[in-house]
């Protein structure tokens, strides 16, 4: 699965926001909520089994900080494999809540 296959759609209403593509086995998710403080603060990522291993978590995730970053907002990545992400890259460090 090549980036330009993977249509990643986005929904926020009152500060509660999903990202969202559909993969083998049914849908990936990225979640998260906007605080008062203008900070997504993300707190899961699904990818089914199905579709494991091919960096679907990571696409949904880099749109997420992207998005973020549009928008003049931090980033609280209170998932776990998010968090390991803002670890592996450096040049999210400054979006970091």
């Amino acid at each position: 699965m090549t980036d330009d296959t993977l249509k990643i759609e986005h929904y926020e209403k009152n500060g509660v926001g999903r990202y969202r593509a559909d993969v083998a086995g049914g849908e990936a998710e990225l979640t998260y909520t906007l605080n008062e403080d203008d900070v997504m603060v993300i707190d899961r990522t699904f990818t089914p089994p199905e579709a494991r291993g091919k960096s679907i978590a990571r696409k949904l995730t880099e749109r997420a900080v992207a998005d973020a970053k549009e928008h003049h907002l931090r980033v609280d990545p209170q998932c776990p494999y998010v968090a390991k992400l803002f670890e592996r890259k450096p040049e999210w460090a400054s979006l970091r809540a």
